[in-house]
């Protein structure tokens, strides 16, 4: 259930919350916002609990209760827009945050040829693959800990903040001392060890949506995160799986709007996991766009033709770099700016 404070509510009133919630064997997690600080009280029986055991202490204004499954992820626990801010770059801001570089990290020289361009065209991010879990055990996976030097070397020489995925909970910390953005793949979305070790780190995390995941089990997913106190989290929207099979998934474009009415995190789209094809990718980021999308996450590599992993879906510079010139108008058509 929320309990929403009344304006210039003061300690000792929220504390008194804090402490009636805690003696019930509830969890509680504060929204503390410019107005007003809002409580949510967590926990499996706070369907069967009174709302008047709240309602009635000093400082409340309203009690109600979350009907949805998620919680913490949800609106009503928190109305205005999060904002998660990486070496100054906000993303859920006015600005369209574009990530950019190769799926898998091959080598020094090549992951900085793609920072160098991908930077020179506006990306603000550079993405990069160190662990890559695959569908078959025989194929590239990753340089590993070698490819989380290069990234950090790169972000030296570039000036680039740096996104990479971290697949096994025990790697977290390590992942997160080289890293400034932790993803987690779709594969990994129900990973719960994964999730509660990342909402543990208090570093940003890129939360991708399973390729059979419903929005509310993305959302509850996130929850996983937010529950540990972790605010910075990022969802991402790369593409279900469906009947159809002329692109590698279906993006879900109508995810975006029900995501930006349902919940107050941040939302980025990855049209190069969805499409599956370099053709398709700037028409599908162009619609991400136009939908709300607050950034994109996409696959570019100085020589596609020869990468190691993905290489039919990542652009090629020049293609990006026209797509970057195509996307700002339609970015100032929603009243954003690249």
């Amino acid at each position: 259930m929320i309990v929403e404070m009344r304006t210039g509510a003061n300690q000792e009133e929220i504390e008194a919350v804090v402490h009636r919630a805690k003696s019930l064997g509830f969890i509680v997690q504060l929204n503390l916002g410019t107005d007003k600080t809002v409580a949510a009280i967590l926990g499996s029986n706070t369907g069967r609990t009174s709302t008047d055991i709240f309602a009635v202490l000093p400082g409340v204004e309203s009690v109600t209760r979350i009907m949805k499954p998620y919680k913490l992820a949800s609106r009503e626990f928190k109305s205005e827009n999060t904002i998660v801010t990486v070496d100054g770059i906000q993303i859920g801001g006015g600005r369209i945050v574009v990530m950019a570089g190769p799926c898998a990290i091959e080598s020094e020289e090549i992951l900085d040829m793609a920072a160098k361009l991908v930077q020179e065209a506006g990306a603000c991010i550079l993405r990069g693959g160190a662990y890559k879990p695959r569908t078959t055990p025989f194929a590239f996976q990753g340089l590993e800990e070698v490819a989380l030097e290069l990234l950090r070397n790169a972000k030296k020489r570039f000036g680039m903040p740096v996104i990479t995925e971290v697949v096994d909970p025990h790697d977290v910390n390590k992942v997160a001392n080289y890293a400034d953005i932790l993803q987690v793949g779709a594969r990994n979305m129900q990973n719960y060890a994964l999730l509660r070790e990342v909402g543990m780190s208090r570093h940003p995390v890129l939360l991708k949506r399973g390729f059979s995941a419903t929005v509310t089990e993305w959302l509850m997913a996130a929850d996983y995160i937010l529950g540990k106190g972790n605010e910075q989290v990022i969802l991402c929207e790369r593409g279900i799986r469906t009947f159809e099979d002329s692109t590698r998934f279906s993006l879900d474009v109508s995810s975006i709007p029900v995501v930006k009415k349902s919940s107050h995190l941040p939302l980025v789209v990855d049209p190069s996991h969805a499409a599956g094809h370099f053709s398709l990718v700037p028409s599908m980021a162009k619609a991400a766009i136009a939908a709300g999308a607050d950034g994109l996450l996409i696959e570019v590599h100085p020589n596609p033709k020869e990468a190691l992993v993905d290489g039919l879906q990542s652009l090629t510079p020049s293609d990006f770099a026209r797509l970057m010139k195509e996307l700002r108008p339609i970015a100032q058509a929603v009243d954003r700016h690249l």
